[in-house]
């Protein structure tokens, strides 16, 4: 009779699983048939066996091909890592590396066509995957992203630096001239400049006073017809014929310097990052897959200001985005929504109207201090529906 194998659950199984976990001496993994062995005796029998002969002589007919395959492999795990564990960030290249090989099932260097780490830091800076440099710590790399998405943003964002520039450029030139003119308008008060009296000692004042001795009777042909109260009445009816109207005060040059600088102000309120909690959001990236692609969710948590931890309506889970994969939602009128930049920030408000030709809308604050006040032209991007929890 045969001997009987050992099952599953006896100690000499579950020495071998324990044994086989993490990572083990790279001198003892192939590569070509991905085998790791534990010690020297069980790497020598792999190469002395049947089926690593046989992967060596397939792989004999065309080496090329099975070494491009592994470069190529190393590559996409490589940059992957990069891509989503560390961002556009500077890192160390030792230290993706580290983690990359933390995994047991990795595509080992030896297997690529570059020798070194510091070979394969180079060729991304050359190939213009990442921006590479040399300090006396070591390399360093930085991912570059060239999603679609992420480019668009970065020009919309430059484009809006530029009108801000240009508005500043525009307001400083309106305030010179505004001050130019106060000077101005100065100087033409100061023109007209008052002297004080002076009176001769030996000039002597006469005053004329004529007044008539017997002021004359006024007869009754003299007297005006009698006016009718009712006659009186239409004519204070009647309007004037004159057509005067009261002229508005104009504003000084002070009154325009006060409301350009609050205008200002309100500039400089409106900042890049605009997200909030417990407002709805929309996911409009595919990086995670079409299962979150244009779905709602609900903002949970804001972490440095461009990032939120969002819990989605329909399966409840909860991922991480950046500002850059979310956009805000517009209810319909009369809902509630939150203001989430520019001076009217934090502001609790409800749906008055919307404007598609603008593409802004009428606000009504309902809460705080404000409550009542009308916000006109409000952005798409500057506010957006507020969950309602219960």
């Amino acid at each position: 009779m045969g001997k009987e194998k050992p099952g599953f659950l006896t100690a000499k199984a579950i020495g071998n699983r324990i044994k086989s976990k993490g990572l083990q001496k790279l001198r003892w993994y192939c590569q070509m048939c991905q085998k790791q062995c534990r010690d020297e005796n069980g790497f020598k029998c792999h190469c002395m066996s049947e089926s690593h002969q046989r992967q060596l002589l397939i792989a004999g007919e065309n080496p090329g091909a099975f070494h491009s395959f592994f470069s190529s492999s190393f590559f996409k795990d490589f940059m992957q890592l990069l891509k989503t564990r560390f961002g556009t960030k500077r890192v160390h290249n030792n230290i993706v590396y580290n983690e990359y090989i933390s995994h047991k099932e990795h595509i080992h260097m030896n297997a690529t066509k570059w020798v070194t780490l510091t070979a394969f830091t180079k060729w991304l800076g050359r190939e213009g995957h990442c921006k590479v440099d040399q300090t006396e710590k070591g390399w360093f790399i930085q991912y570059i992203d060239r999603d679609p998405l992420v480019l668009a943003r970065q020009k919309e964002l430059d484009k809006q630096k530029q009108r801000e520039r240009d508005d500043d450029e525009r307001q400083a030139k309106a305030i010179e001239e505004m001050v130019k003119r106060g000077q101005d308008t100065a100087k033409d008060s100061d023109s007209g400049k008052f002297t004080e009296l002076v009176r001769n000692d030996e000039e002597k004042i006469a005053i004329n006073l004529q007044m008539n001795s017997e002021p004359k009777a006024a007869t009754s042909s003299q007297l005006a017809p009698r006016v009718s109260l009712s006659s009186l009445v239409g004519k204070r009816k009647q309007p004037s014929s004159s057509g005067f109207k009261p002229s508005k005060r104009s504003k000084s040059a002070l009154d325009e310097i006060i409301a350009a600088e609050e205008g200002r102000k309100k500039q400089k309120l409106h900042t890049e990052h605009w997200l909030a909690k417990n407002i709805v959001v929309k996911i409009i990236t595919k990086r995670l897959g079409d299962k979150y692609f244009k779905k709602k969710a609900v903002v949970k948590e804001v972490q440095d200001k461009f990032t939120a931890i969002v819990k989605m309506i329909d399966s409840g889970d909860q991922v991480k985005f950046d500002q850059t994969h979310l956009e805000t939602v517009i209810p319909s009128i009369g809902k509630t929504v939150l203001i989430v930049n520019g001076g009217y920030r934090d502001c609790v408000a409800t749906l008055e109207k919307i404007d598609t030709s603008k593409f802004s809308a009428t606000l009504k604050i309902t809460e705080g201090p404000l409550n009542g006040r009308i916000v006109e032209d409000v952005k798409y991007e500057d506010f957006s529906k507020k969950f309602d929890q219960s």
